[in-house]
């Protein structure tokens, strides 16, 4: 069975907050809801630096709302 991608981590400014994947494909202007409820623009769902990743903490509420239901179950 092939699998697909259903939510991404982003490091938006201040916390890497998990998106569904149909975020990614929202234009620029667009807003994205993390799956805590955080409205971020599109456009900063992309072009994100190494650093990024490295320095942004995990928002546990996506965490856990991912952990207590997993996408696609």
């Amino acid at each position: 069975m092939l699998e697909y991608l259903t939510y991404v981590w982003r490091p938006v400014p201040g916390t890497r907050h998990a998106f569904p994947f149909a975020a990614t494909k929202l234009a620029h202007d667009q807003i994205a809801i993390a799956y805590c409820g955080v409205e971020v623009e599109a456009a900063k769902l992309h072009g994100l630096d190494e650093m990024a990743w490295i320095l942004e903490p995990t928002c546990m509420d996506c965490w856990r709302h991912l952990a207590e239901n997993p996408p696609g179950r």
